[in-house]
Protein backbone atom coordinates (compact mmCIF):
# COMPACT_ATOMS: atom_id res chain seq x y z
CA UNK A 1 0.00 0.00 0.00
CA UNK A 2 1.52 3.77 -0.67
CA UNK A 3 2.31 5.33 2.29
CA UNK A 4 -0.08 8.55 1.71
CA UNK A 5 -2.92 5.64 1.68
CA UNK A 6 -1.61 4.02 4.48
CA UNK A 7 -1.94 7.11 6.13
CA UNK A 8 -5.46 7.97 5.10
CA UNK A 9 -6.89 4.74 5.62
CA UNK A 10 -5.05 3.39 8.60
CA UNK A 11 -4.00 6.16 10.32
CA UNK A 12 -0.62 8.38 10.71
CA UNK A 13 0.02 6.47 13.94
CA UNK A 14 0.52 3.23 11.44
CA UNK A 15 2.96 4.79 8.63
CA UNK A 16 6.51 3.28 9.52
CA UNK A 17 9.53 5.78 9.40
CA UNK A 18 10.35 5.56 5.81
CA UNK A 19 6.35 5.77 5.04
CA UNK A 20 6.40 9.86 5.90
CA UNK A 21 9.85 10.97 4.27
CA UNK A 22 8.17 9.07 0.73
CA UNK A 23 4.61 11.06 1.33
CA UNK A 24 7.01 14.05 1.19
CA UNK A 25 9.39 13.08 -1.35
CA UNK A 26 6.23 12.44 -3.21
CA UNK A 27 7.50 10.83 -6.33
CA UNK A 28 10.52 9.49 -7.64
CA UNK A 29 12.30 8.92 -10.87
CA UNK A 30 13.11 6.42 -13.73
CA UNK A 31 13.18 3.41 -11.83
CA UNK A 32 13.20 4.37 -8.28
CA UNK A 33 10.59 5.22 -6.30
CA UNK A 34 9.88 7.87 -3.25
CA UNK A 35 9.44 4.62 -0.98
CA UNK A 36 12.70 3.63 -2.56
CA UNK A 37 14.10 7.13 -1.63
CA UNK A 38 12.71 7.08 1.79
CA UNK A 39 13.94 3.96 2.34
CA UNK A 40 17.87 4.68 1.06
CA UNK A 41 17.38 7.92 3.21
CA UNK A 42 16.06 5.45 6.33
CA UNK A 43 19.69 3.02 5.32
CA UNK A 44 22.02 6.34 4.94
CA UNK A 45 20.78 7.88 8.52
CA UNK A 46 19.41 5.16 10.53
CA UNK A 47 16.73 7.43 12.29
CA UNK A 48 14.44 10.21 11.49
CA UNK A 49 16.04 12.23 13.86
CA UNK A 50 19.60 11.29 12.74
CA UNK A 51 18.47 12.27 8.90
CA UNK A 52 17.07 15.46 10.22
CA UNK A 53 19.27 18.43 11.00
CA UNK A 54 21.32 16.95 8.74
CA UNK A 55 22.94 20.04 6.15
CA UNK A 56 20.51 20.35 2.96
CA UNK A 57 23.28 19.14 0.97
CA UNK A 58 23.80 16.43 2.89
CA UNK A 59 20.28 14.99 2.21
CA UNK A 60 19.97 16.51 -1.62
CA UNK A 61 23.44 14.30 -2.36
CA UNK A 62 21.12 11.03 -2.25
CA UNK A 63 19.65 9.78 -5.21
CA UNK A 64 16.01 10.94 -6.58
CA UNK A 65 16.06 13.99 -3.48
CA UNK A 66 17.61 16.98 -4.63
CA UNK A 67 17.06 20.52 -3.71
CA UNK A 68 13.28 20.69 -3.38
CA UNK A 69 12.84 17.47 -1.66
CA UNK A 70 15.90 18.02 0.80
CA UNK A 71 14.22 21.46 1.38
CA UNK A 72 10.55 19.42 2.08
CA UNK A 73 12.23 17.07 4.12
CA UNK A 74 14.06 20.68 6.34
CA UNK A 75 11.11 22.29 6.35
CA UNK A 76 9.16 19.31 8.09
CA UNK A 77 11.86 19.24 10.47
CA UNK A 78 11.56 22.68 11.63
CA UNK A 79 7.50 22.54 12.10
CA UNK A 80 8.14 19.50 14.35
CA UNK A 81 11.24 21.02 16.18
CA UNK A 82 8.80 24.24 16.63
CA UNK A 83 5.74 22.37 17.85
CA UNK A 84 7.86 20.65 20.20
CA UNK A 85 9.07 23.85 21.62
CA UNK A 86 5.86 25.29 22.09
CA UNK A 87 4.79 22.03 24.04
CA UNK A 88 7.53 21.92 26.15
CA UNK A 89 6.32 25.94 26.47
CA UNK A 90 2.82 25.60 27.05
CA UNK A 91 3.41 22.13 28.79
Amino acid sequence: MKPGRKLVEAGADRCTDADLPAILIGSGGRGYSAEGIAQNLMERFGTLSNMMGKPLQEIAAVRGIGAVKAIRLAAAYEIARRLVKELERDG
